[in-house]
């Protein structure tokens, strides 16, 4: 069983679920949002980012990088990234703290120690752990996603999955057993526009949600909005018809308004950003489209996570 890299987990979290959360986060994601805020999320390989303003060309990241990925070129820190392993050398020797490394192996074990730890407030709040990413379904060793499942649940800790839905359907139904509740990712439902915003088009995100819906599986659907990507009327009613014509009744609807507290990451990776093209609804734009729904029949709506 191979482990699978983390490279966040976030206690007392009260938007990844019901209740004071665990929130462990997967390293390894196959889409492409244009939107997404944990651009650390998407490579399943170990990853430096670079804080660049906190850098003072010190050099010890040179003398320490056995690869030779950097180098000072007139008094400025040169970072060969296509040299880096992410072996970490350098990380302990950078004074000003300007290096991290995006993804640590943790094992099952160390995973659900971690998770116990907060027992009490699971307990007090009705909350639980929520395996994210990334997207946890698209781990390469499903074995051991389904093991901390599996052991959590019988430590009596309520589990949860946040999922784009692009991922094997057998993956999901591994773990329907363990899973109190799915937080399913509906980012558009023009397939087109879909594939432009994210990579790949909806049609195997789409099929699971049915699929998922026909086993049983508690729902709670969400769906990020970026103005002027994904907001429009039509949008909002096709995806109430599609509810509708599939007898999919979410447990909850969340409307998730972008943000763009990520934007940073992206510099730090050295991958370029739209920020052009990203817009932050407003209120009342949120409110309309909640209102949209409840026209549609769908009552149980919240705005946010």
């Amino acid at each position: 069983m191979s482990t699978p890299l983390v490279f966040n987990i976030q206690k007392f979290s009260v938007h990844d679920g019901d209740g004071i959360r665990t929130t462990i986060f997967f390293k390894g994601c196959p889409l492409r949002c244009a939107w997404c805020h944990n651009p650390e999320s998407q490579s399943y390989e170990k990853e430096l980012i670079l804080h660049r303003h906190k850098c003072t060309a010190c050099g010890s990241c040179v003398k320490r990088c056995p690869v030779g990925a950097n180098e000072i070129v007139d008094g400025t820190l040169v970072f060969h990234r296509e040299k880096c392993t992410g072996c970490g050398a350098c990380i302990d020797w950078c004074i000003p703290e300007a290096r991290e490394l995006a993804g640590r192996e943790y094992t099952v074990d160390e995973l659900v120690k971690e998770a116990k730890k907060d027992l009490p407030f699971y307990e007090q709040s009705g909350g639980g752990v929520t395996l994210s990413g990334g997207e946890v379904l698209s781990m390469r060793d499903m074995d051991y996603v389904e093991e901390l499942c599996r052991r959590l649940k019988r430590e009596g800790v309520s589990v949860f999955i946040d999922t784009s839905g692009f991922a094997p359907y057998e993956h999901f139904a591994r773990l329907l057993p363990y899973v109190d509740a799915f937080l399913y990712d509906v980012k558009g439902i023009d397939p087109d526009e879909h594939r432009e915003n994210i990579g790949a088009d909806n049609t195997l995100i789409l099929a699971n949600l049915i699929r998922l819906s026909n086993d049983g599986a508690r729902i709670y659907l969400r769906l990020p909005i970026v103005e002027g990507k994904n907001d429009s009327a039509e949008n909002i009613t096709k995806l109430a018809g599609f509810l509708r014509e599939n007898h999919i009744e979410p447990y909850r609807i969340n409307l998730l308004p972008y943000h763009d507290i990520g934007r940073g990451k992206y510099a730090g990776l050295d991958r370029p950003y739209d920020e052009e093209g990203m817009h932050v609804p407003s209120g009342e734009r949120m409110e309309e489209l909640k209102a949209m729904f409840e026209t549609h029949g769908f009552h149980n709506i919240k705005i946010g996570g």
